[in-house]
């Protein structure tokens, strides 16, 4: 429940950073192994720039190793397919990352059926999301996989409770929906989109509440019950700036606990890279 202050804070910021000191220090305890992340970036997209910036920074914290690479946003499908696959093929190369979005006059899905499911740290290939489905060991998208990991570093209980995600897409949605209804987690997951009725109704009913539609603050005081757990990670470009699905300042007085925006499921995201990055090569043979 809410207390005077208003609800407990699942900060991201301060998860991540434990996060990367411990892959630091498991990298250390390991002998320091040689572990890999390579980004793909293609085009002159500032935020992309910034958000693979801001990868390869953590990745040097944790103890791992980078390479980013570049190419124009002219660049053909040809290029830019030789390179994953030349990525894909490199043992050194443990896990890849395809930053998104592509331009819009290559083919995506092609670049990224080129990734091996044992380096695909995003998790966005059709064999990821398979293993994922069948509990297979495999790479989890980082997003949700970072949602995960806040409920538990939180201690928000899990067990039995209700989670309603709004927003259906592979990236979140879907994938989110079955880490929360895995055995150990064992949440009752449902799925909320643009055509479920009486949405507000839905949301009140769950003891946690995901928003990943990228509708801005679409989730307000009607859809939130009284200690419930709200985690956004929707985000939009408004005139004011960067905002999430879910309005803080409306159900601030309601919620039990509430990811800020920024700072909550951002950083996350990154800190999951890492951890993935990681569980890549252990897949690969690495012992770490």
């Amino acid at each position: 429940m809410p207390t005077a202050a208003g609800p407990q804070i699942l900060d991201g910021v301060a998860l991540r950073d434990l996060m990367v000191k411990r892959i630091a220090q498991r990298m250390a305890d390991a002998g320091d192994p040689h572990v890999c992340l390579a980004t793909v970036l293609v085009g002159d997209d500032a935020p992309s720039h910034t958000y693979v910036r801001n990868k390869h920074k953590f990745a040097a914290a944790a103890g791992l190793s980078s390479r980013n690479e570049v190419l124009s946003a002219t660049a053909s499908q040809a290029q830019v397919e030789d390179l994953v696959g030349g990525l894909a093929a490199d043992p050194a190369v443990h896990g890849i990352l395809v930053q998104q979005p592509l331009p819009a006059h290559l083919d995506n899905d092609a670049v990224l059926r080129l990734l091996p499911a044992d380096k695909d740290v995003d998790g966005l290939t059709a064999e990821s999301l398979g293993r994922l489905v069948r509990s297979e060991p495999g790479l989890v998208p980082c997003t949700p996989l970072g949602v995960l990991r806040l409920l538990e570093h939180y201690q928000i209980p899990t067990v039995g409770k209700h989670a309603v995600i709004v927003g259906r897409s592979t990236l979140v949605g879907t994938p989110l929906a079955i880490l929360l209804s895995r055995k150990g987690v064992d949440a009752t997951a449902t799925i909320a989109h643009s055509r479920t009725s009486d949405l507000a109704e839905l949301c009140r009913s769950a003891d946690i509440v995901i928003g990943a539609s990228g509708q801005a603050k679409m989730i307000g005081a009607a859809h939130c019950k009284a200690g419930a757990t709200l985690i956004d990670v929707g985000i939009s470009r408004t005139e004011a700036g960067l905002v999430g699905d879910i309005d803080f300042e409306a159900v601030r007085g309601i919620a039990g606990a509430i990811t800020p925006m920024p700072g909550g499921t951002g950083p996350m995201t990154i800190a999951c890279l890492l951890e993935n990055t990681l569980t890549a090569a252990a897949l690969q043979g690495v012992a770490i």
